[in-house]
């Protein structure tokens, strides 16, 4: 008999691994702010890294470690209160990550391609982030689930960016031409992964707030 495909069960199964990827990453990346441990030399000696990657990685660090805990619908459901002040921690980490982010951008010593996909990332993020938030003011809610997924998939690229590092030198790359390219494939696929999920070309189960606008209801 053949098992029938349970987008319930796969999206479980996603969130758990994006929990623990998010969490590692988030935690190993507040090293930065004492400066203890390995360090990536092209990320201290940026530019603009003084104090713009503090700035950076507190809010992008602490977005990454809370983002998950919003899609848990139990706690949307169970918990309102301490969602709504996790989601208003989430948007301040990414609205203050994705500033540093874009001011780093700009003083990044890979060159003009990183800088320009790096920038990009921390536009895009910024805007959907803050069409996320409107979107809950406005209490717009399918809405603003739809854009809280994409706000999370950018800021699920600390992570991609760092599964995506060890595979260049292994395809024959530099490894500053692979993170130069790593600037753009770590958050591009995310979003396009994210908007064939939410229209169900993933789960064959369209998300509602996808596409066009609609008023949506509290949960």
């Amino acid at each position: 008999m053949t098992r029938q495909f349970d987008p319930g069960q796969f999206n479980r199964g996603w969130w758990v691994l994006a929990a623990v990827l998010s969490a590692g990453v988030a935690i190993f990346s507040y090293r930065y702010l004492p400066r203890i441990g390995p360090l990536a030399p092209g990320v201290v000696q940026n530019l603009f890294a003084r104090p713009w990657l503090d700035i950076h990685v507190v809010g992008a660090a602490t977005a990454l470690l809370l983002g998950p805990l919003q899609f848990l619908p139990r706690l949307r459901a169970r918990r309102r209160t301490l969602h709504r002040w996790l989601g208003r921690t989430y948007v301040t980490g990414c609205l203050i990550g994705g500033v540093g982010g874009l001011m780093m951008a700009f003083g990044t010593t890979a060159g003009p391609i990183a800088g320009a996909g790096f920038g990009c990332l921390a536009v895009i993020w910024l805007v959907s982030t803050g069409q996320a938030w409107r979107l809950a003011m406005a209490r717009r809610f399918d809405e603003h689930r739809a854009w809280m997924i994409r706000s999370f998939a950018l800021t699920f690229a600390a992570v991609t960016l760092r599964l995506y590092l060890p595979i260049f030198p292994l395809l024959g790359l530099s490894f500053i031409d692979g993170y130069r390219a790593d600037s753009w494939l770590a958050w591009v696929p995310n979003l396009i992964m994210a908007e064939l999920y939410l229209r169900g070309m993933l789960t064959g189960r369209p998300r509602s707030g996808a596409g066009a606008p609609s008023r949506g209801a509290p949960t």
